[in-house]
């Protein structure tokens, strides 16, 4: 599979660097399932995509402030961005400096905590603190905005860049699609019939990492922590009965989903996913998706492709791009169904 068949150009004015002042005043593009043309639509105009009887599964991971700051024992800053928690002191994080830290060199970050450098894995180094990471990011940790976002994270991001279902902590990316929704728009969807139900994916930093050639070649991404409950596979079950149809609120959700029906049904399921999903990859769960726009040659926007085809996605993007569309995290959305394959959405 080579990458630059997902590549495609964007001016970097169309890269949103804050997020609209109301959730719900992102734009919408409808990409239908067949031949249709897309449509430019708000965010509020939703619920006319969405039919009494369908069910919105959501991922309810809340984003940690997972960047902290420090120096090296030689005096060197050094920036960490937390991938996970490995236990109450031991983290998997990305570690930015001029020389990249040795094995049991230390490091001083804000607050006066210090860790120690016990080896790499996976591309990100192991930290051992000197005390429990989670109240250190709490008081000296910043928002994790995306490398995209050329500026510092301020108290509205603490807000913005997080759902308004966010539950569970452990993320370090936040669910954009989810960033949409506010509490009035929920509401209505489930007056109007609409069903909602939540897994949790916490999302890593490795998100924003380019994709490795060994990923290309295992079909494996960078682990991440998943749990689907038994009440969302009820859920689901409960909507295929009543001829509904699964909509994913972003990719998250729909490798939340398809991991946990790895084994051809969908059942509950606790622990870590690699789930690569690329054109050719068979969908057991999803009907619909809601999705922000993605980075060029990413594994996301590989992900979309796989479930509406990859000429008429980038054809989508395309639209996007020449109408204006605001791109990545603080960015618009997009709502794509899964249909019979065509000339047009073949992969």
């Amino acid at each position: 599979m080579d990458p630059h068949a997902f590549h495609f150009d964007l001016p970097v004015a169309q890269i949103a660097q804050r997020p609209l002042p109301d959730r719900s005043a992102s734009r919408l593009l409808h990409m239908p399932p067949d031949d249709t043309p897309v449509a430019d639509l708000r965010f509020r105009d939703l619920g006319q995509l969405l039919a009494p009887g369908d069910l919105l599964v959501m991922n309810d991971t809340r984003v940690v402030p997972a960047r902290l700051f420090g120096r090296k024992a030689s005096g060197g800053r050094v920036e960490m961005l937390l991938e996970r928690r490995l236990a109450d002191d031991l983290a998997l994080v990305q570690l930015k400096a001029n020389r990249a830290p040795a094995p049991g060199g230390q490091i001083e970050f804000d607050g006066g905590a210090v860790a120690t450098v016990e080896g790499r894995r996976d591309g990100f180094f192991l930290l051992r603190f000197t005390g429990p990471v989670e109240p250190l990011l709490e008081q000296y940790g910043h928002i994790p905005l995306p490398p995209y976002i050329e500026r510092v994270d301020d108290e509205t991001d603490r807000a913005r860049y997080q759902t308004v279902y966010a539950r569970a902590d452990g993320a370090v990316a936040a669910p954009t699609a989810g960033l949409h929704f506010d509490t009035d728009q929920l509401d209505a969807l489930r007056a109007a019939g609409i069903g909602v139900a939540t897994l949790t994916l916490h999302v890593g930093a490795g998100t924003f990492q380019q994709l490795r050639p060994e990923q290309i070649a295992s079909g494996e991404l960078h682990a991440e922590r998943v749990e689907v409950s038994a009440a969302v596979c009820d859920a689901v079950d409960a909507t295929r009965a009543r001829g509904g149809r699964v909509v994913a609120v972003g990719t998250t959700s729909v490798r939340g989903l398809e991991t946990a029906a790895r084994h051809g049904v969908l059942a509950p399921f606790v622990g870590e996913t690699r789930l690569f999903i690329r054109p050719g990859y068979r969908f057991r769960v999803v009907d619909a998706l809601i999705t922000n726009f993605h980075l060029p040659e990413s594994s996301l926007l590989m992900l979309v492709c796989a479930f509406a085809g990859t000429r008429r996605v980038l054809a989508a993007y395309a639209h996007a791009v020449t109408n204006g569309y605001r791109f990545f995290s603080y960015g618009d959305a997009m709502f794509c169904s899964r249909g019979a394959p065509t000339a047009a959405n073949a992969p």
